[in-house]
């Protein structure tokens, strides 16, 4: 008995030593193995200039390339600097091109050219495209160049099919390195199957030693336990599936024996579902009430952007079989709420004669790109009226549809056979469309001849004679356009102008046409009648005999203004285009600015008091006062920054929210205190003006406002004019209560018991009334639903709000009509 005891001591002590000794050897290749990563991980920080988050890469378990590399893996780590984070982000895309890269020149056996390739700067596979094979040749083994050529042509031509390559490589580098991460191949095998079964035979000889272990060696060799790539997914539709629904999935759980497994939460069963860059939310739901489906996981996400969706499925870390999937969803059928016509402003100029062609964009109701009927003829349709409201048929149905299968889109094709202003409305099965209404300016040929050569002017100086209808009494007047603005002149002495009033040229700005002798009066001059009116300022009224060549030019100058499409992409292009327009003609020369930390605003403004728009172009060289250091675009950036948080900071009351919520968006405060003078927004305006002067340059130049504007004023801004959708953003409490009130409430039925006036009342913390401020005359007795006098009823300014939105077809609608107060209501807008 005793000599059995000690053989079995014997026996335990030996199995113990082995497996520390297996231990200790797995730990060294472990270690060998980490460091080696972990030097690379920190070599790439120190590039990049982020040596000092070692140490939280490290808490944080990112230690390899491929980690840093991953948005998910980046995401795990707290809330960095704005600066950081923008830096850290972009060196991450930058090693993930690399990486991918690599992958790439692995898998065509071309890993040793990697390094050669970089002194190229071909960082990415999008350079290999513009690699020219004279340089590479240049570079390159002459043994490796037929490989290279043959590899650089089997890539994919296709936007879409080199994204679906990039991402394959990719899954190909994680895998990789989660292997490496790990093992190598030799020391999986030896320590895996050593380590594995002694530590299962220690455990089970003395289970003291490894009381968390998950199976035991019984397990392992029957197989009851849960295998991740035993696993399958049960998909609930067939594809293609249109957007809009919400898809549900199916994943069953087995054993490596192949029997089902009860899934649980302690399995860490995770799904992570993608489109893009954009991650989808995903429910899970873990088993049900039948024990017999204990070993089925539900899913349930929700679908509205059309295009392929990535779906990866993991239990443990591990992917189930086939992950990740990828499926496709398809747009839904056309919407003519959603669906727009490509065209810049409201009004297009065309030729008489001269077909133009137009581009329809079907859309679904998610704003996807959507298919159009086979025969689009059979469902969009387009009316066109003249100025006095004659529907013309026959030059309606001269229009020709045609889809275009490649770009997504419809192309209406229309001649005028006269000159002439008309009013076209485009549909799509007897809905108009988003933006279907314009007006049609045709010119005849030698008028389109004169625009192009009063445009082609250096001077942009364009004058056309009228006759002032109204305000004031009729007289002769003198339109100037220019770039800039709308001036009307009137003659003193009948030889001296002068300025009249004058119209920003923006979209807010239009031009309402309308027959020869209208309402205002007869016509003494002849041609036609235009109101010019921008929301704002009263309107102004003119009869002018070339007011077809007035409108054409104003449509063209506007048109330069604001870019050219009706997208925010073309935008942006064309206002950076112009940005490097302006950078080419001022010098980069770099001017000294010395500010004080502590008195950041104040100093800031003192020494930029004196500085002209040709020293605003210039590069700042900043400095803080007591404080050593070189600028080399770090002290810059963080100047802009600084600068631009104080200045839109609530607490400083330079701008204010409307509400107290951490997160509302601000504007310029009406009650500054007495020491904020203009000179202080005059300065913000600057600053983001330099902000985004600088950011056209793009690369180190770009800087970010951190300014959460409201949309109304973001509006006014650039040119547009405020719809009451805008607050719904701005002030949540004013829209619910206030303009949500009105659009869903029937108040005509109710005009006898609603108690709306034009006041504003303001309140103070606690809730009490400080002031009521009237936004009209007397406007404390006035009713808010007058309606002006009474040709109007609040259900026609409702559906008229809801169908036209915002400045489109309002001319009727504008200031002196009492349909709409701008924030006047039932105890009128509350202010903290």
């Amino acid at each position: 008995m005793i000599s059995r005891n000690l053989f079995s001591c014997s026996n335990f002590f030996i199995t113990m030593l082995v497996v520390f000794s297996i231990t200790i050897l797995a730990s060294f290749v472990l270690c060998q193995i980490i460091v080696d990563e972990s030097v690379l991980v920190d070599d790439w920080l120190d590039q990049n200039e982020l040596g000092e988050y070692k140490q939280l890469f490290r808490e944080h378990g990112i230690s390899t390339l491929s980690g840093c590399g991953t948005p998910d893996q980046l995401d795990r780590l707290p809330e960095l600097p704005a600066a950081e984070e923008k830096r850290l982000r972009r060196a991450a895309q930058v090693l993930q091109q690399r990486l991918v890269l690599r992958q790439w020149l692995s898998t065509h056996k071309l890993q040793h050219v990697y390094t050669k390739l970089l002194s190229l700067d071909v960082t990415s596979l999008e350079d290999v495209y513009w690699l020219e094979d004279t340089t590479a040749r240049h570079v390159l083994d002459p043994k490796d160049f037929g490989s290279w050529s043959a590899a650089r042509h089997s890539l994919p031509t296709g936007k879409e099919a080199l994204q679906t390559l990039k991402m394959e490589l990719w899954s190909t580098v994680v895998k990789n390195s989660k292997h490496q991460d790990a093992w190598t191949w030799g020391g999986m095998l030896i320590v895996s199957v050593s380590v594995c079964g002694l530590v299962t035979l220690a455990a089970m000889t003395q289970p003291s030693l490894a009381p968390e272990a998950k199976h035991s060696l019984l397990q392992y060799v029957t197989g009851k336990y849960l295998h991740p790539p035993s696993c399958r997914v049960e998909w609930g539709w067939e594809e293609p599936q249109v957007v809009g629904e919400t898809m549900c999935f199916t994943v069953l759980c087995y054993q490596r024996n192949g029997q089902p497994y009860p899934i649980c939460d302690t399995d860490e069963l995770a799904v992570s579902i993608s489109h893009g860059t954009r991650k989808v939310q995903a429910v899970i739901e873990l088993g049900c009430g039948d024990p017999a489906q204990a070993n089925v996981a539900r899913v349930q996400f929700t679908v509205r952007t059309a295009g392929v969706y990535l779906i990866s499925v993991t239990i443990g870390g591990a992917g189930v079989c086939d992950s990740p999937y990828r499926k496709w969803f398809v747009a839904g059928r056309v919407e003519a709420r959603r669906s727009r016509v490509r065209r810049p402003l409201a009004a297009l100029v065309w030729t008489a004669r001269s077909p133009r062609a137009l581009h329809i964009h079907p859309r679904d109701r998610y704003d996807n790109p959507a298919p159009a009927p086979p025969q689009p003829h059979a469902g969009f349709s387009i009316k066109i009226n003249t100025l006095t409201g004659e529907l013309d048929e026959k030059l309606s149905s001269s229009a020709v549809f045609q889809y275009d299968s490649v770009n997504q889109r419809v192309t209406m094709t229309l001649c005028f056979p006269n000159a002439g202003v008309y009013k076209a409305a485009i549909y799509y099965e007897d809905v108009l469309l988003h933006n279907g209404q314009f007006d049609c300016i045709v010119l005849t040929p030698s008028d389109a001849a004169t625009v192009q050569r009063n445009l082609s002017s250096r001077r942009h100086n364009i004058t056309f004679e009228a006759r002032l209808l109204s305000p004031g009494r009729p007289r002769r007047v003198l339109c100037c356009l220019n770039p800039k603005q709308l001036i009307v002149k009137d003659y003193m002495f009948k030889f001296i102008p002068k300025r009249i009033t004058s119209f920003r040229l923006c979209p807010s700005t239009k031009l309402i046409m309308e027959p020869a002798g209208g309402a205002a009066g007869g016509a003494a001059e002849g041609g036609g009648e235009v109101c010019v009116e921008d929301g704002v300022q009263e309107a102004v009224r003119l009869q002018c005999a070339q007011r077809d060549l007035l409108a054409a030019c104003f449509t063209h100058l506007l048109l330069d203004n604001c870019g050219g499409e009706d997208s925010f992409k073309n935008k942006q292009e064309f206002f950076y285009s112009e940005m490097r327009k302006a950078h080419s003609k001022h010098p980069h020369d770099k001017l000294s600015l010395r500010v004080t930390r502590a008195d950041l605003i104040r100093s800031s403004l003192k020494a930029t008091k004196h500085f002209t728009v040709a020293d605003w172009c210039k590069n700042f060289d900043v400095s803080f006062q007591g404080e050593q250091g070189v600028d080399w675009g770090g002290v810059r950036r963080e100047w802009f920054t600084q600068v631009c948080a104080q200045l839109f900071d609530a607490r400083r009351a330079l701008f204010v929210p409307f509400s107290d919520a951490p997160a509302a968006l601000v504007h310029p405060n009406p009650a500054r205190p007495p020491h904020l003078k203009l000179k202080h927004f005059e300065f913000a305006g600057k600053m983001v003006g330099k902000c985004l002067y600088e950011s056209a340059l793009g690369g180190s130049y770009r800087q970010l406002v951190r300014a959460r504007l409201t949309r109304s004023f973001r509006a006014q801004l650039i040119g547009l004019r405020v719809h009451y959708k805008y607050f719904e953003q701005d002030d949540p409490e004013l829209y619910l209560s206030k303009i949500k009130y009105i659009l869903e409430t029937d108040l005509d039925a109710a005009e006898p018991e609603l108690e709306l006036y034009f006041v504003e009342e303001e309140y103070d913390g606690a809730g009490q009334l400080v002031n009521t401020c009237e936004l009209v005359p007397d406007g404390a007795r006035t009713r808010l639903l007058v309606c002006g006098t009474g040709e109007a009823c609040a259900a026609d300014w409702r559906a008229h709000a809801l169908v036209c939105g915002a400045g489109r077809g309002c001319g009727a609608w504008g200031a002196g009509r009492g349909v709409w107060g701008g924030g006047a209501g039932r105890g009128g807008t509350r202010r903290g």
